[in-house]
């Protein structure tokens, strides 16, 4: 599937300073970036799920009664 992603300038020069870098094309580093992040989402969302809970410690516990 086709997708265009619009970049502001300085990310376009990190992306592709990155590419040059690592000997890679900016479309691989960009799909690997989305790769990692969609495959930890677990990982954030049980971290966000346990800084609801202490934050929210009190308002949960009332919400519960």
């Amino acid at each position: 599937m086709a997708m265009n992603l619009r970049l502001t300038e300085s990310e376009t020069e990190a992306l592709r300073a990155r590419a040059e870098l690592e000997g890679r094309s900016m479309q691989e580093i960009a799909r690997q970036a989305i790769s990692d992040y969609v495959a930890d989402r677990p990982t954030r969302l049980h971290a966000a799920i346990r800084r609801v809970n202490q934050e929210d410690a009190g308002l949960l516990e009332r919400l519960s009664r």
